[in-house]
Order: C-alpha cells, then sequence, then structure tokens
C-alpha cells in the first residue's frame, strides 16, 4: 500500500490540516483501512478505488471511526491525484453522496483543488443538548454570539455551529475531552466548529474532534462547507457570496479555506483550498 502524506489548505509543511492519502485502495479490508489511518495517525486518511468510468470511490477513516465525508482529506486526495494524473475534473462517490471535485494549476506552480459538497441542510440544536454541549465547552450563554444562533449544519457530516462573541474566547479552547466525546458520539456529530466573525467575509474557526481521536481540527473543510450552508440557509449572508474562514492559528498550524455560497437553496456549498505534500 502505497500512503502518501499531504497538509490541505496550507501553502507550506507547517500549516494546513495533514491527511494521509492512499490513491489505490482496492482489495483493502476496512479493518486494515482502520489500522492504516491509526498508523498514520492524522484526523483522516483518505482511500481511494477507480472506477471503470473513471469515478472514484473513497472512504474516509479516522484514527478511531469511519467518517462520511471529510474535506481536508478530499482536498489532499484531489491534490495528490492530480500530481499523479494531472488537473481536471472528478467525481467522488462517498458516503454522504456524490461529491464533485475540479483541480487546476496556479501560476506558483501549486495546485487549487475546489470541491462542490452535497445539499446541506441545517437544523435547530435542543435546548437539552445545548447546555450539555456548552458546559462540556467550559463556556456560558453569555459566550455566544447572538447574531449567529447555534444550529446544527450538514454539508456531508453534521457539525453543530456554535459562534464565540469574541476572539479572545474562541483563543481559550479547553473543553472535557470525555464529556464532549460521549456527547458527540450520541448526537453523531464531526466536529464541533466554534466560529468567531471578525467581518461578513472573514471568519476564524475552531474545530475540536474527540470522537476521531483528534483534540482539534486544523482545517476542516467538511464543516466550513457546512457553515456555508448554515449562513445561507438562516439568510446571514447575501447570496452568492464567497467567505475566508482562517483555522488552525492557535494551534500554530495557520489554514485557509475559501468558501463560496451560491445563491440557489439546496445548492451544493464550493470549500476550495491548496495542499502540500509533506
Amino acid at each position: 500500500m502505497e500512503i502518501l502524506r499531504y497538509a490541505a489548505f496550507g501553502t507550506n509543511s507547517a500549516g494546513g490540516n495533514p491527511a494521509g492519502v492512499v490513491l489505490d485502495a482496492r482489495g483493502i479490508a476496512d479493518s486494515e483501512m482502520l489500522a492504516t489511518a491509526a498508523d498514520v495517525g492524522f484526523s483522516e486518511t483518505a482511500f481511494v478505488v477507480s472506477r471503470q468510468d473513471g469515478s472514484l470511490d473513497v472512504r474516509y477513516f479516522s484514527p478511531l471511526i469511519e467518517v462520511p465525508f471529510c474535506g481536508h482529506a478530499t482536498i489532499a486526495m484531489a491534490v495528490a491525484h492530480a500530481h499523479r494524473h494531472g488537473v481536471g475534473e472528478l467525481l467522488l462517490h462517498t458516503k454522504a453522496g456524490p461529491v464533485s471535485v475540479s483541480t487546476t494549476a496556479t501560476t506558483d506552480g501549486s495546485v487549487m483543488a475546489t470541491l462542490v459538497s452535497v445539499p446541506p441542510r441545517s437544523v435547530p440544536i435542543a435546548e437539552a443538548d445545548l447546555a450539555e454541549l456548552l458546559a462540556a465547552l467550559r463556556w456560558s450563554i453569555d459566550d455566544l454570539e447572538t447574531a449567529l444562533p447555534p444550529c446544527a449544519a450538514y454539508a456531508g457530516a453534521w457539525h453543530p455551529v456554535i459562534a464565540a462573541a469574541s476572539r479572545s474566547r474562541l483563543s481559550d479552547l479547553d473543553y472535557e475531552v470525555s464529556a464532549l466525546n460521549h456527547l458527540m458520539r450520541r448526537k453523531e456529530w464531526a466536529t464541533i466548529d466554534l466560529v468567531w466573525r471578525e467581518s461578513p467575509a472573514i471568519y476564524y474557526a475552531r474545530n475540536p474532534f474527540p470522537p476521531g481521536g483528534v483534540i482539534e481540527d486544523p482545517a476542516t473543510g467538511a464543516a466550513a462547507a457546512a457553515f456555508g450552508g448554515y449562513l445561507r440557509e438562516l439568510g446571514l449572508v447575501s447570496t452568492p457570496a464567497t467567505i475566508t474562514v482562517y483555522q488552525g492559528q492557535d494551534m500554530g498550524r495557520p489554514s485557509t479555506i475559501i468558501v463560496t455560497i451560491p445563491a440557489e437553496p439546496g445548492s451544493g456549498i464550493a470549500v476550495a483550498g491548496t495542499a502540500v505534500q509533506l
């Protein structure tokens, strides 16, 4: 098995979110995929099997569980595929549904990858679940930005969106790992999307991921897609729109995620970024 390692949404090896990539996963059992992801140790590893029509079956494993969709591993996989086979259009078959990806060469010689998510949706978080979530985060209701209400957002995986009222609140992340892990597993939440709005077009995010065995994700493309859908569905952005999500700064792994939100209700959210081989 050839295992490639790429950092997605970063411009060098010191930034972005590392992902494992296996471009030829034919004949690999589920148990071996999980063991491989655990050995790689990144938040996700993508396993690819080509179909006769040229489309790709892609599965994503964290060190502890399989997840239906992972944005940063998709960007990493697409750039790795472009390095091996050239840039172009790809159709991915994921457990969350079909995801289209395009890659283009940039003037500086890097590859930009853009995925389009499955149709997003958002639902309210039950009052009891929100109270439990805030307790696990060691946040209070006064820490929240009232203009961005708590919701569970989906664009291939579920991510509660919890908006901080200040940048300092977002920077101070000290949650109860076991309590948050238990809640997230029960609710089948992938990561918690903690965000702070600097401006209508610029956001900062942090994403705890204890169910996957990761304290915090440096860049979460699936959460960024879900967040784009959340902004559109709740009427919090004028569409069409493009926003930038900065993530990983507080971890020392700066990441940049470009999110394009079409005006059409229910349409997929585009998430773009570069990736570098490690």
